[in-house]
Formats: C-alpha cells, structure tokens, sequence
C-alpha cells in the first residue's frame, strides 16, 4: 500500500500546529499509519519539520502570487490573500509556532522574502491612503499573519466555523488596519 505523503503532512500540521512537542508516534497515528512507515518518509523528526515548515512557505508564496498583492486595490488584494490563506490557517498556526524552523537558513531566506513582499504590500497600501500611516507597515504584516495562525487555532479547536473565518479574519483586521478619516 502507497503511502499517500501529503496526507501524512497534512496530519502533521493538524498535530504539530497545536502540540509543537508531539512525538512521532502521535503524528504517525494522526496519519493512519506506523512509526515505522513515517521514518520510511522522513527519516526524523527535523526533516518532517522542516517538510511542513517548506510546505508552508510554499502555499504562502503560492497565495502571495495569486492574491497579485503587488497590484491593484490594496483592500481587495488583502481580501483575495486571506480567502486563498485561510484553508491553510493551520499551516501558518505551525509555522508561527515551530521555532526550530529558525535554525534553517533555507527556510529563513524564504520566509523573509515572504514576509518582505507583504511588508511592502502594507506600505503601498499606506502611500495609497488605505492603511493607517500611524502603524509600521513591518507591525501589519506580524499582526496580519499572526491573526492568521489565530484562526488557525481557532478553526482546530472548533471556537471559529471553517465557513465564517475569512470574514472573521479580514473585518477584525481591517476593522483595525483601515485609515480613517477625521475632521
């Protein structure tokens, strides 16, 4: 029997997101099958790790294109980005929470390319009167992405229906994030 690997990650995610020190055994009986078939596809725990952790930032990067933050309506584009984010809330809940994917270098590289686009989104959308001035465009990328992993948990631990997420999601956000104007 072919061990389906995505579903194995996927299993992953759901164990690691929420018990960042859950053993391998618990992955492996998240995913349906033995400790030994999970090190038959990662050879340990780092390298599991560090596939979810790439994972990650791959369907973070994939979003970052498709939601074409770099043009357009700013307000818009956050709101294509977080539809196309939330189905994997969980994957960011890991990855905000799993500090071992600090210590590779390969993995930071990525994440700060990621995270410089979304800084420079917040900054347009600041020069474009969108987004409050008063705010570092650095601090909405941080509190974007950490409400993100938010609903993460949420979602996981049944206190936010999968279905009113992304609502949830961008009104909080841009019920902060929005400039306003006051006479």
């Amino acid at each position: 029997m072919a061990i389906d690997r995505d579903a194995v990650l996927k299993a992953a995610v759901t164990v690691l997101s929420r018990q960042p020190t859950a053993h391998l055994d618990e992955i492996a009986r998240a995913a349906g099958i033995s400790r030994a078939s999970l090190h038959r596809i990662f050879p340990g725990r780092e390298a599991l790790i560090r596939e979810v952790g790439l994972l990650g930032l791959r369907r973070y990067n994939s979003a970052l294109d498709e939601a074409a933050i770099e043009t357009g309506d700013t307000a818009a584009a956050l709101r294509r980005l977080v539809e196309l984010l939330v189905p994997d809330a969980a994957l960011c809940a890991f990855l905000a929470g799993e500090n071992q994917l600090f210590d590779d270098p390969e993995l930071c590289e990525l994440w700060e390319e990621q995270d410089a686009r979304v800084r420079a989104f917040f900054l347009r959308g600041q020069q474009e009167g969108v987004f409050r001035i008063e705010l570092p465009a650095g601090w909405l990328s941080e509190a974007f992405f950490d409400l993100l992993a938010g609903v993460g948990w949420a979602v996981q631990d049944g206190r936010l229906a999968p279905r009113d997420s992304a609502f949830a999601l961008t009104e909080l956000f841009l019920g902060g994030a929005l400039r306003r104007n006051t006479p």
